[in-house]
């Protein structure tokens, strides 16, 4: 296999909206580039990146999937990703590995949900974005419309560089070529815009074109790259994934313009944590220092840990000695493996640029960075901001003696979705697990029951409720014991405060004169958090609040932690039950999509469960988007009631919002079932 330079090589994440034919179009791409014979069917099961059996059953791509070709002597990595709101996290996490972000849509229903996110956390990361506008020959398109309300939503600097023709059959070239008609508007009015949006960022070119009239397209070539890095250009390709309408355009488009690893934005890598963080160049040079970020981990049955990463500085080949973050031992590249779909190629070198796999590598995990030099121990991504999981399941074995079976099995999906969480809750003994949704979970349990064979039994979606204080107050509390031998004593006084929404946790030292000793202080810290887990009005986490020791006694014989962390402990109870606890809810944004005459009813339907409407936005015809905000707690079984109200044609999707006071109400029913629980567990 011949080794690439890093000018050769493309990487372009393939995001959208579920159904926009992101897959359909990496199968027409990889084609049309010869890296199969046929495109393969989403409804078939026989594509190359939905490789997964729930993926052919739901016929929807629930994970990232990468699949390589070459063209005009360039590798190009296709990252295809999901679409579907549960899956979401999986799409933000390859975002980190591409220098581009293909935004796809759906030429039918235009702008929805996940395109106007999917353009906001592309720009976010600073990638290079593009949109492809799929299925242009679809009945019934406005690809007049589609267009101007892509620029009337994300700026005039989406311009089209192809135009759709012959009822979209085919597309005109705007850029290179640009002669012939289109469907609609005109190519050289199209070609002007392109090429006014693009000598803006090259104040020498813009002076040669307003003398000359006209400038190359080879002399665009820099300024191009730089008004895709500075987000002054988004173009526009027009395709069909389905006839083949534009794939080659596209092609051209993706090999001749879009960026290579030393064009494109660099990647956000910082060195050291917190504050202290200072940003590191990563630079595209196969010479240098090995830099590489894991932005996807599976478990494979056969070859089992699989880490795939983007080599963004180095080269890796076999035998190549690397680290996973700060881990202190090197682990050996036994293959370096390009992939396509489940398939692994393997390869004699990675590249900057190239997206890559290793296998059987225990220490490797998502978000880690390889590297072959204890320099780089402490370099790190720039954190990803994932959606807040949300809907939660109590689960428990369905058979006595698989503990230990679920348990691996948790791990193991953990360990491959960021978005995915599980935390056992002590209080009521219940290992909870939380998604982005209800087909999220289902998923989930899917892949326990099917791949894992650890089945489980559920209970309703638990309420990710917290606790907080509304005032300030002071705690003190003195321990004191004597066990005939050594004796344990400790004296804590403190000041709690609460904190803005958000804010979390904070603990502050304001001891004098070694009133408490400074060896001792993290036991207070320790004591603090264990009553954090579980709040005094109905047991759920206390966020929000700044914990102050400002005063303390000690026993030079008798002093030690435990006595410092029940002191803690106590002392902040103590504080807490006088600061005016309340209980937080999670508010959710539900966006739902729904024929019109629905409207009605969902507004209602909202009104009823504590919700409000923010907006309505009309999709196609006779469809409409209802925007709002409602209490989570409210939305229990709420795809069945939709489905009620709407006669089976309503869908939604729900993202964190804030978190606000539960009604007075509420906060009685969650401390009196708080009260009998406690009860309950005194009595067993």
């Amino acid at each position: 296999m011949p080794r690439f330079s890093p000018q050769a090589i493309r990487a372009i994440a393939l995001v959208g909206h579920g159904g926009a034919g992101k897959t359909t179009l990496a199968e027409a791409l990889l084609a049309k580039a010869g890296a199969i014979v046929t495109p393969g069917s989403v409804d078939k099961g026989t594509t190359v990146c939905d490789f997964e059996p729930l993926e052919k059953q739901y016929q929807h791509s629930l994970n990232a999937a990468v699949a390589h070709l070459q063209h005009r002597d360039t590798r190009v990595h296709l990252i295809d990703t999901p679409g579907l709101p549960d899956f979401i996290g999986r799409a933000i996490g390859a975002l980190p590995a591409a220098e581009t972000a293909a935004i796809v849509v759906n030429a039918q229903n235009g702008i929805e949900m996940i395109t106007s996110r999917m353009m906001q956390w592309a720009k976010k990361r600073d990638l290079c974005r593009m949109i492809i506008i799929n299925k242009i020959d679809a009945e019934n398109v406005d690809l007049p419309g589609v267009l101007a309300k892509l620029q009337a939503a994300f700026g005039k600097e989406c311009l089209p560089i192809n135009l759709p023709a012959d009822r979209g059959t085919r597309v005109v070239d705007c850029f290179f070529n640009p002669a012939g008609t289109a469907d609609f508007s005109s190519v050289a009015e199209a070609h002007g815009a392109l090429v006014d949006q693009v000598v803006e960022v090259d104040e020498e070119l813009m002076a040669k074109y307003l003398e000359q009239g006209e400038v190359e397209p080879e002399q665009l070539h820099a300024p191009f790259e730089k008004a895709l890095r500075e987000g002054h250009l988004i173009p526009v390709c027009f395709v069909s994934a389905r006839n083949g309408a534009g794939v080659a355009e596209l092609l051209e488009v993706i090999v001749k313009l879009m960026p290579n690893p030393t064009e494109g934005n660099p990647p956000q890598f910082l060195k050291g944590d917190g504050a202290k963080a200072q940003p590191i160049h990563a630079e595209p040079d196969p010479k240098k220092h090995v830099l590489a970020h894991v932005f996807k981990v599976m478990i494979d049955p056969f070859v089992g840990k699989v880490g795939v990463f983007r080599v963004h500085q180095g080269t890796i080949t076999k035998d190549t000695q690397l680290y996973v973050g700060a881990e202190r031992k090197a682990f050996k590249v036994g293959h370096a493996y390009l992939l396509r779909g489940k398939e692994f190629v393997e390869t004699d070198a990675l590249v900057p640029g190239d997206i890559g796999a290793v296998a059987k590598v225990e220490e490797i995990h998502f978000d880690a960075v390889l590297h072959d030099s204890h320099d780089e121990d402490h370099i790190h991504l720039a954190p990803l901001e994932f959606p807040t999981p949300m809907h939660s399941l109590a689960i428990e074995p369905k058979r006595r003696g698989d503990e230990q079976k679920i348990s691996d099995a948790l791990h193991k999906l953990a360990t491959e979705d960021p978005t995915f969480k599980v935390e056992h809750n002590i209080t009521i003994n219940q290992t909870i697990i939380s998604g982005l949704g209800d087909l999220h979970m289902r998923y989930i349990l899917d892949r326990m029951t099917n791949q894992y064979h650890a089945e489980v039994t559920t209970r309703p979606p638990r309420i990710p409720y917290r606790e907080t204080i509304t005032a300030r107050a002071e705690g003190h509390h003195r321990h004191k014991k004597q066990t005939g031998g050594a004796g344990q004593f400790g004296e804590v006084f403190l000041k709690v405060e609460p904190l803005k929404r958000g804010s979390g946790f904070e603990f502050v030292d304001q001891v004098k004169g070694g009133a408490i000793p400074y060896q001792f202080i993290p036991a207070v810290e320790k004591g603090v958090r264990q009553v954090l887990e579980t709040g005094p009005v109905a047991g759920y986490p206390v966020h929000d609040v700044r914990v102050t020791v400002y005063d303390g006694k000690y026993h030079d014989v008798d002093s030690k932690e435990v006595a410092f962390i029940a002191a803690g402990k106590r002392a902040f109870m103590d504080a807490i039950g006088k600061a005016r606890s309340i209980i937080l809810e999670p508010i959710v944004n539900i966006e739902i999509t729904a024929p019109e005459h629905s409207m009605g009813d969902i507004a209602g339907d909202l009104s009823a469960k504590r919700g409000q409407l923010t907006g309505t936005d009309s999709l196609a015809p006779g469809t409409l988007v209802i925007k709002g905000q409602v209490p989570l707690s409210e939305l229990n079984n709420y795809q069945a009631r939709l489905k009620s109200v709407t006669a089976g044609q309503g869908s939604y999707a729900i993202e964190f919002a804030r978190y606000d006071p539960v009604p007075p109400n509420v906060q009685r029913t969650l401390a009196e079932h708080h009260a009998k629980t406690a009860v309950h567990a005194e009595e067993q």
